[in-house]
């Protein structure tokens, strides 16, 4: 596949078979990161850390990107290698897109904070996250970029398993969203 010319369809429905192949668990009980239980679940780094599921990320959410953003990244860990990914895609479609990570607590030494990577005040930005129940990962990382003088215009997420919830925290802030998948695209409930 020349992930460079891929559609927006073609690489979504591209990473959801790889999803479905090598992150989606049918063994649980699950615990979430919400607290809930859950007999299903996507362990996303199972294709976000994999070379062909790196690349089938970015070409994803590269797609899907409003054209005004300029970088891309979220809470560390869950948004990393999803950042990087769609970075190196737009890199190699002749797009300039920076990655972006934010600390879970605020790094007391070195430059310190909790926002890491080429993004500043002025930048418009978007918010990833791996896989969303409840949003709060992606409104974390939405108050720290606040902050910070950062503009999110677009937050997106891998996987959305919120049944409409993080859909509507976003719009009551005016952010644009999007979701790569939902429960029914992966074959659960």
């Amino acid at each position: 596949m020349d992930f460079s010319e891929t559609s927006r369809n073609e690489a979504a429905e591209a990473l959801l078979e790889h999803l479905r192949e090598r992150a989606l668990r049918t063994d649980g009980p699950f615990t979430l990161r919400s607290g809930a239980i859950a007999e299903w679940y996507v362990d996303a780094r199972q294709t976000t850390f994999d070379g062909t599921g790196a690349r089938l990320v970015g070409a994803a959410v590269l797609a899907a990107l409003a054209p005004e953003v300029v970088a891309v990244g979220g809470m560390t860990m869950g948004a990393d290698p999803i950042a990087v990914a769609t970075a190196i895609a737009a890199a190699d479609a002749g797009r300039t897109l920076r990655a972006f990570s934010i600390r879970k607590e605020p790094k007391d030494h070195g430059t310190g904070g909790r926002l890491v990577g080429p993004v500043a005040a002025g930048d418009r930005v978007c918010v990833l996250e791996d896989t969303t129940t409840t949003g709060s990962a992606l409104i974390e990382a939405i108050d720290v970029l606040a902050e910070a003088g950062v503009d999110v215009v677009q937050a997106l997420a891998l996987i959305d398993r919120s049944g409409g919830k993080v859909a509507h925290r976003l719009a009551e802030r005016a952010i644009a969203y999007v979701a790569l998948a939902t429960p029914a695209d992966l074959g659960v409930t």
